[in-house]
């Protein structure tokens, strides 16, 4: 169950939780205090419990005093505080901002240290609305394909935004990352996905936002017009995309995650596991 609770003396009705819902089941009641539309849409993301400037929305009971203060400082601040923002400033990312980020990309570590990633940095607003523009008119014309409708309804819930013009896919950023790597590199999956975590901590660092975005990277697979405006080189495949930009909004503390499971191995005891075991580790091992 996904519940949040509002100290009603604390809350200033900034509406900072409600806009930047990732699932937008959030809103206003009657007495303008935030509550929970829908919680089988939310994600549990604990956006809502970071934003909040006072400290008022409590997320699944979780006490936001018991949360560290973000400090930018800190690299394991860094990581606990790290946010995905989908709420930018309408303006580009400073010259000497932009070359810092740059001029960090050559010490980001690869497998069998093989420097052959491409990155496609779109640094200037202009283009990012080319682009912007481009891939909305694509999707336009994509849901307008009547043997696609299956595929379609599943984002009915995109669709009018689409059609309304809102920027579903790139949520308004000012500039944009590509990561690509070519077919034949050692670690072609994961160098681009180690890049990007680079990135964005330094990005964070540096007082910017970032947000993985996989819509984005769905598009670049089905419309390689994309990838021409992008740049990428022939050989090379688009991994993942990043949205950049210098952020509207501020997380005050660090969520409050679930923690992962975790196998302590200080001995090893073997087991003999059966034929159909066995098997079907190796089916999961190569499924995706």
């Amino acid at each position: 169950m996904k519940t949040i609770s509002i100290d009603k003396e604390k809350c200033v009705h900034c509406g900072l939780c409600v806009s930047d819902c990732v699932s937008g089941c959030i809103s206003f009641d009657d007495e303008n205090f935030p509550k929970m539309d829908d919680e089988n849409r939310c994600i549990a993301c604990q956006h809502c419990f970071s934003i909040c400037p006072t400290g008022a929305l409590s997320f699944n009971n979780k006490n936001p005093d018991e949360s560290q203060d973000v400090n930018y400082d800190d690299i394991l601040s860094l990581i606990k505080s790290r946010r995905s923002v989908r709420q930018y400033k309408d303006e580009e990312i400073s010259k000497e901002l932009m070359d810092k980020l740059k001029n960090m990309l050559p010490f980001i570590p690869t497998g069998c240290n093989s420097h052959s990633l491409h990155f496609s940095i779109v640094e200037t607003k202009s283009a990012m609305d080319i682009i912007r523009n481009k891939v909305n008119d694509l999707i336009i014309k994509t849901m307008s394909y009547k043997a696609l409708s299956p595929i379609m309804n599943k984002f009915s819930r995109y669709k009018d935004a689409f059609l309304n013009g809102e920027d579903v896919i790139f949520r308004g950023a000012p500039h944009m990352i590509v990561v690509s790597s070519p077919l034949t590199a050692p670690c072609a999956t994961v160098d681009p996905i180690i890049a990007l975590s680079y990135i964005e901590l330094y990005a964070q660092h540096l007082g910017l936002g970032t947000c993985w975005c996989g819509f984005a990277q769905i598009c670049l697979k089905f419309y390689p017009e994309i990838c021409e405006m992008l740049e990428i080189p022939s050989g090379y495949k688009p991994v993942y995309v990043m949205l950049l930009g210098v952020p509207k909004v501020q997380y005050k503390r660090t969520p409050q995650p679930e923690n992962y499971k975790i196998s302590e191995i200080k001995e090893i005891k073997e087991k003999d596991a059966c034929i159909f075991c066995r098997i079907k580790r190796l089916v999961t091992n190569f499924l995706r």
